[in-house]
Order: C-alpha cells, then sequence, then structure tokens
C-alpha cells in the first residue's frame, strides 16, 4: 500500500470508532438500567407476593354426625393477572388426608372457586373471597339424592 492509500483510509476510521464507541456506551447505560429496574422490580415483586397471599386450611365433613371426609378430591381454581400479557387461570388438584383437611399453603387474595368432588357425597362448589392471611372454610357435604 501507498501512502495515498494509508491517508485516505485513516480520514475515516476516527468517525467510525466515534460512532462505534457511542453505540457501546448507549448500550452500557441501557443494559445497566434494565439490570437496577429489574433488580428493583424483583424486590417489590417479593413484597407484594408475601403481602398479597392467604394461607387457606379447608376442613371438609360429612353426614348428620359430621364425619370427616378422607380421600376428597378438592379442586381450587382462582386468575392470576398479569400487566403484560394474557391473565392465567390457575388450577390446583389437592386431596384431603384422614381428618378430612387440606391446606394450601399460598392462595392470592381474591375470588377463588372451590370444587369438591367424593366418592359417595353429593359434589360441591362454590366461590370464596381470600381476605385474611390465614382462612380457613369449612364445608359440610350431604348425602346425594336417591335415585328410583
Amino acid at each position: 500500500m501507498s501512502n495515498a492509500n494509508f491517508k485516505i483510509i485513516s480520514r475515516g476510521l476516527p468517525k467510525k470508532f466515534a460512532g462505534i464507541a457511542c453505540i457501546v456506551a448507549l448500550a452500557a447505560i441501557a443494559t445497566g438500567s434494565t439490570l437496577l429496574a429489574r433488580s428493583n422490580g424483583a424486590a417489590a415483586q417479593a413484597k407484594t407476593d408475601t403481602n398479597v397471599g392467604t394461607r387457606l386450611h379447608l376442613e371438609i365433613t360429612g353426614g348428620d354426625p359430621a364425619t370427616p371426609v378422607e380421600g376428597a378430591s378438592v379442586y381450587l381454581r382462582y386468575l392470576v393477572k398479569h400487566r403484560m400479557g394474557k391473565d392465567e387461570t390457575v388450577e390446583m388438584n389437592l386431596k384431603t388426608n384422614h381428618e378430612g383437611t387440606v391446606v394450601v399453603p399460598f392462595v392470592p387474595r381474591g375470588d377463588v372457586t372451590i370444587q369438591i368432588v367424593a366418592e359417595r357425597w353429593k359434589p360441591y362448589g362454590q366461590k370464596f373471597q381470600m381476605t385474611d392471611e390465614e382462612q380457613t372454610v369449612k364445608i359440610h357435604l350431604d348425602k346425594p339424592p336417591k335415585w328410583y
């Protein structure tokens, strides 16, 4: 290469480096601010998650002397709202223990649909409003109607 070619190439280099340096600086600033926002958002989300949930105790009984119903299927259904994107419906399927109880560690506050299906008992379903940190719901199942 001759000196003339070298001068032509070197004239454009400072402009290219300035543009690249500017782009790299903007990318670093944007990445730093998004990481800071994510860490602040995660901390805020952790605070709201612990404050907005309910620990739910369900006690399922049935019959005249109110005996515990063992092995009943308990279906919980609630809506989780998202700021961006679609809201999602969460469904849980649980079984009662030998004492007829189920403990759900976290249910968001708001409307929760509870359905219970147990062998030899009439199915049950109702919406409940979760408002407290810890809530107990007592449900009594009836005998099914007699079929003729």
